[in-house]
């Protein structure tokens, strides 16, 4: 009976929405269990922690005590949230709009990504890559550098970007390519996008025109017939805008012309 009145007085001395000091005291495939005192026992999920094999039996633990009670009569703690009240000021501190912070994406969500830094922000989906991904799931689990661009210091919320970052890392090798590529350079690229009159390749970071006309020597419906999306092809610059970063590019220059030899 006595032993219950502690845990009881325990519980009641404990204040929902404070930072605790627990002890591991069992590791399990999925969760880990904490004892935050007054055999008051809490489970944090196995997904709140970066490396389970960092964890052991008997170390200190902070937890946020998100509720006191269950519906089982446990309190509901998380580690997560502990390290986000934690790390919410030093990141105010230390970031502002503009900067570059390294994190790693937790979790889908509606519209984007959750992206933990020391505490979790948002990445609209428009922003995680220049042309906006179908596929998400890819993204959980890896790690990025990010721009901050926005705070919400009320809200408590950050927007990062990585897209932002991308571009800036293709304008700089579309700069470089342009100072250094010439007429009669072959080059490896992407197919980025195919149209009617042709296919635009993706140079790393700069996109040039395959016209349709360049890219056989023979007659040809459709771009299609030569080259696929998403395919990797070697190609010739055959003219380059410097001014307006236009390049435009040539298949059919990479092999002699047939029609020279019939006239021989």
């Amino acid at each position: 009976m006595e032993e219950l009145l502690a845990s009881s007085s325990n519980l009641d001395n404990l204040q929902e929405g404070s930072i605790l000091k627990g002890t591991i005291i069992e590791i399990r495939p999925t969760e880990v269990v904490v004892d935050i005192g007054g055999k008051s026992e809490g489970i944090v999920h196995a997904s709140e922690f970066v490396d389970m094999s960092e964890l052991q039996v008997g170390s200190e633990l902070e937890v946020f005590l998100e509720k006191l009670e269950d519906k089982e009569g446990n309190p509901v703690i998380s580690y997560d949230k502990a390290e986000q009240k934690k790390n919410w000021e030093k990141i105010v501190e230390n970031c502002e709009e503009g900067s570059i912070i390294q994190g790693r994406v937790r979790s889908k969500v509606k519209g984007g990504l959750i992206v933990s830094i020391g505490v979790d922000s948002f990445m609209p989906a428009s922003q995680i890559d220049v042309q906006p991904p179908k596929n998400l799931d890819q993204y959980v689990g890896q790690t990025y550098d990010f721009k901050v661009i926005k705070i919400n210091l009320d809200r408590k919320n950050i927007v990062v970007s990585r897209r932002e970052l991308i571009e800036e890392q293709r304008m700089e090798k579309r700069r470089a390519l342009l100072e250094d590529v010439k007429p009669g350079d072959t080059r490896r690229g992407q197919v980025k996008n195919i149209t009617d009159y042709g296919a635009f390749v993706d140079l790393d970071g700069l996109d040039g025109l395959l016209h349709i006309t360049d890219m056989s020597w023979g007659r040809i419906q459709h771009p299609s017939e030569m080259v696929k999306q998403g395919e990797e092809i070697e190609v010739m610059i055959i003219e380059i805008d410097r001014d307006r970063e236009r390049v435009s590019l040539g298949l059919k220059q990479l092999a002699s012309n047939p029609w020279e030899k019939i006239e021989e």
